[in-house]
C-alpha cells in the first residue's frame, strides 16, 4: 500500500492535520510530515514539546480490515518506530510501555495513537516524535536526542523516508492478513 505524503513548514498539530485530511479528502493512508510544531500531542492529553529540527510525523490508515486491538496496534507501531531507530542508531533501544522508546534509559521518541471514524470507517493516527536534535526538559523524566547519543546528525529527509517505506511495507502486510 503507498501512502500519500502531506508536507508543511509548521502545524498546529501533525495529528490534527491528519485528522482534518482524513475528514476532508478521500485518502485512506496518508503520512503528515511537519517541520515544526507549535502545539503538539503527548499521551493524557499532555503537550508534546516540539523542537524545529526533530521529527514530526503523523501516519493515519484505515484498519477496518485489520482484526488488531489498540493495545496490539500500539505495540506494533513502537516496534515500527524501533525498526527505523535502529537503522540509524546502534545502540540497544528499549520501549517503555506504552508508547516511549528508549535509549541509554532516556526518551528519545513519543508515540501518540488516536481512532477516528469517518463514513463508518475507523482511521488510526499514528503520531510520532522523535528527538532528533534536542531533547526538552521534563521534569522527573530524562530526555535525549539522537545527536547528543551518536555525535552527528542523522539527515531528516532520509529518517522521513525511510519511516515512509517501512510503514508501507508493515501495513500492507497487515492488511492481506485480514480476519
Amino acid at each position: 500500500m503507498k501512502i500519500k505524503r502531506f508536507n508543511f513548514k509548521k502545524v498546529s498539530s501533525t495529528n490534527n492535520t491528519a485528522i482534518r485530511i482524513i475528514n476532508k479528502s478521500k485518502v485512506n493512508c496518508g503520512m503528515v510530515v511537519s517541520e515544526n510544531q507549535i502545539n503538539g500531542k503527548g499521551q493524557y492529553g499532555r503537550n508534546w514539546i516540539s523542537y524545529k529540527g526533530n521529527l514530526f510525523v503523523s501516519i493515519f490508515y484505515n484498519i477496518d480490515n485489520i482484526n488488531f486491538s489498540i493495545k496490539k496496534f500500539t505495540k506494533i507501531n513502537c516496534l515500527i518506530v524501533k525498526e527505523l531507530i535502529s537503522r540509524f542508531c546502534k545502540k540497544e533501544i528499549f520501549l517503555k510501555s506504552p508508547n516511549d522508546l528508549l535509549i541509554n534509559k532516556k526518551k528519545v521518541c513519543g508515540i501518540l495513537q488516536e481512532t477516528i471514524v469517518k463514513d463508518n470507517k475507523r482511521y488510526l493516527i499514528v503520531g510520532i516524535g522523535i528527538n532528533l536534535i534536542k531533547s526538552p526538559n521534563i521534569k522527573n523524566y530524562s530526555t535525549t536526542n539522537l545527536l547528543e547519543i551518536l555525535n552527528k546528525k542523522i539527515d531528516y529527509k532520509i529518517m522521513v523516508n525511510e519511516l515512509k517505506l517501512i510503514f508501507e511495507k508493515k501495513i500492507s502486510k497487515f492488511l492481506r492478513m485480514k480476519a
